[in-house]
């Protein structure tokens, strides 16, 4: 296997929302591990499909328990509020901290296109709305308040704005 690049601050893939997996098969699994090595190597806890180019609702993710895979995840209840330092891999080196539910509960597939619903809270929870929001083309900066999503931008954009992008902001060689 091998660990691919992440899509950085100003990659349009990362603002584009992912379509819906229509077919769980071999090349999908193949997908998932690349994508588990690369989110360990980084190293991170979640990695959305789009971070790497690929536009397809799909990620992983690995809270302590091993490495997971969630096929068109939607989060489907929400209720409490937690505020929490939170970093990105499409953003290294920096976090924020930022307000999001406390408790979740996300619905989707496995591999095995078996359906998953999972109740999750804090850390977890975070994680999982972190990677939708990845997969609705939404980065992290956009859940600061108004005043630190502009400093953010423009600090963003100075630092990145020199980074090469895929022209046609996919991986060519995950096509799915």
């Amino acid at each position: 296997m091998s660990v691919l690049d992440i899509r950085t601050y100003g990659d349009p893939v990362l603002r584009e929302a992912a379509k819906d997996v229509e077919v769980i098969d071999g090349r999908l699994a193949s997908l998932a591990d690349v994508m588990i090595e690369t989110m360990h190597a980084a190293p991170g806890v979640g990695l959305a499909a789009n971070q790497i180019g690929v536009a397809k609702r799909v990620f992983v993710y690995d809270a302590g328990e091993g490495p997971m895979t969630v096929i068109n995840p939607r989060i489907v209840e929400s209720d409490g509020e937690f505020t929490y330092t939170e970093g990105c891999l499409s953003v290294p080196g920096y976090a924020w901290e930022i307000t999001r539910p406390d408790h979740v509960h996300l619905v989707g597939l496995d591999l095995d296109g078996n359906e998953l619903s999972i109740e999750a809270s804090e850390f977890e929870g975070r994680i999982f709305q972190h990677e939708v929001d990845h997969l609705d083309g939404i980065l992290l900066v956009e859940r600061l308040d108004p005043d630190q999503r502009r400093e953010a931008r423009a600090l963003l954009r100075s630092e990145f704005s020199s980074q090469r992008r895929d022209p046609a902001g996919r991986a060519s060689l995950l096509e799915l």
